[in-house]
């Protein structure tokens, strides 16, 4: 049987799963590949930490250059994380004659075209299933299974920490940081999570799924990114009044010449089936024009379920060398030659539905005040709440709209802040809610 081998950058949570697997399931591999998928070298800069697992002597190095110069390695997964070290080992790897596994979606959104330059030039592949959504199947299915479709509209819960986090504090009342500490105790969440609860890994998975969906450039820096830390167990109450869950959502909208891409947390309604994904768990709703809706999900996170896209990857470019088909399947999913740039919709630009929360002092004229800004603004109520909940002398005013531009509630909300009957910021959160009246012009199916 054909030997393929495989040389691993970084065995840390993740790698440590690979490594497990293709150990453990030697044997159930080699019956769906048809090849021995051999690991020959590990490069960490931990290699006495107890793995759990028996390496055979010389497998473990502390040198990463012993991995990308090895010639008799074909396969190299990068493990290791950041957009320094890495990016430097996968272009040498790549110049070595390898072919390249990543989980490493900052690196992606950040370098992808330098690496995917770079790869195309040498022919090797770069595989990133594991790169957005963890096991969820997602850059497979819009690179192949969805590949005569014109992809309409992405939205996804793609951060494990951030899910987890909001699910506590709408079952238990949690503030932010009560949950956010219940989160890093159980692992779910960093001890460092800015870029987890500040919106950027969601972001950085957004970039990646756009540029497959659309043919376009990967474009993280014009991607508008807000976190979920300003979010309270009161807004979660209101939501819950209302019919809404509040989400942290990557939503991605094809408009054609441009594309609304962005990251925010957001109100969606009760039968929205992405208000059910609950905990740490990933979901990602996909339309195209000629399926309509697929909804896809599972754990965005963790050890083997991560690990399970890895192997996925290493076994897709095994196959591809077994047959010597390398380059078959194009990264980005679009002949190069087809991709574009397309420009991101300004947040400014985007019109939706809009969920307002004032703390106003309780007196007579106050609603028609705030009511009379969002109209001098074109901003039209749908409904209101006041609220009976007095917090130092003032009570919380709630309001829905009808379809806004983002630009004109901008303008309201800082007039409205600077009335005297208004205390503290204003409180905005976007719904997602179509109700017929989304006039965003989505792309029409061909």
């Amino acid at each position: 049987m054909k030997k393929i081998y495989v040389g691993m950058l970084g065995c840390g949570t993740v790698g440590t799963g690979v490594a497990k697997i293709l150990i453990r399931r030697k044997a159930l591999i080699e019956s769906r590949l048809g090849a021995s998928l051999i690991l020959k070298r590990i490069a960490d800069i931990d290699i006495q930490r107890d793995r759990n697992i028996f390496f055979d002597e010389g497998v473990l190095t502390t040198d990463a250059q012993k991995v990308v110069d090895d010639p008799l390695i074909d396969i190299v997964v990068e493990m290791i994380g950041g957009v320094g070290v890495a990016k430097d080992l996968i272009l040498k790897a790549i110049r070595n004659g390898k072919q390249i596994v990543t989980a490493n979606k900052a690196l992606l959104a950040v370098h992808g075209p330098e690496l995917f330059k770079a790869s195309e030039a040498n022919h090797a592949d770069l595989a990133f299933e594991a790169s957005v959504g963890g096991c969820m199947p997602i850059i497979k299915s819009l690179r192949e299974s969805l590949i005569a479709n014109q992809i309409m509209e992405m939205t996804g819960i793609l951060n494990g920490t951030c899910n987890f986090i909001l699910s506590k504090i709408t079952a238990d009342n949690s503030t932010f940081h009560e949950a956010l500490a219940i989160a890093q105790a159980k692992g779910f969440a960093e001890t460092d999570p800015a870029l987890d609860v500040g919106g950027f890994d969601t972001a950085h998975k957004l970039a990646i799924l756009s540029a497959l969906a659309y043919g376009t450039e990967i474009n993280y820096n014009d991607i508008y990114i807000e976190g979920i830390t300003l979010i309270t167990p009161l807004d979660i109450v209101f939501a819950r009044e209302f019919g809404y869950k509040i989400k942290l959502l990557a939503i991605s909208k094809n408009r054609g010449d441009t594309a609304d891409v962005r990251v925010h947390p957001a109100m969606i309604p009760f039968d929205n089936l992405l208000s059910e994904i609950n905990g740490s768990l990933n979901a990602i709703k996909v339309v195209g024009d000629a399926v309509g809706d697929i909804i896809l999900y599972g754990h965005g996170a963790g050890m083997m379920p991560t690990a399970s896209a890895v192997i996925s990857d290493i076994v897709d470019l095994a196959r591809n060398l077994l047959t010597g088909a390398t380059g078959r399947i194009p990264a980005l999913s679009f002949q190069t030659n087809a991709i574009k740039k397309i420009p991101v919709l300004p947040i400014d630009k985007i019109r939706t539905h809009y969920y307002f929360r004032f703390a106003a002092i309780d007196q007579p004229g106050v609603l028609s005040k705030i009511a009379g800004v969002l109209g001098d603004h074109n901003i039209s109520i749908k409904s209101v709440h006041q609220k009976g909940r007095k917090s130092e002398g003032a009570v919380p005013v709630v309001m829905l709209t009808h379809i806004a531009q983002e630009a004109s509630v901008k303008k309201a909300l800082a007039e409205i802040s600077a009335l005297e009957i208004v205390s503290g910021k204003p409180v905005l959160i976007r719904i997602e809610d179509k109700n017929g009246e989304d006039d965003n012009q989505v792309r029409k199916p061909v």
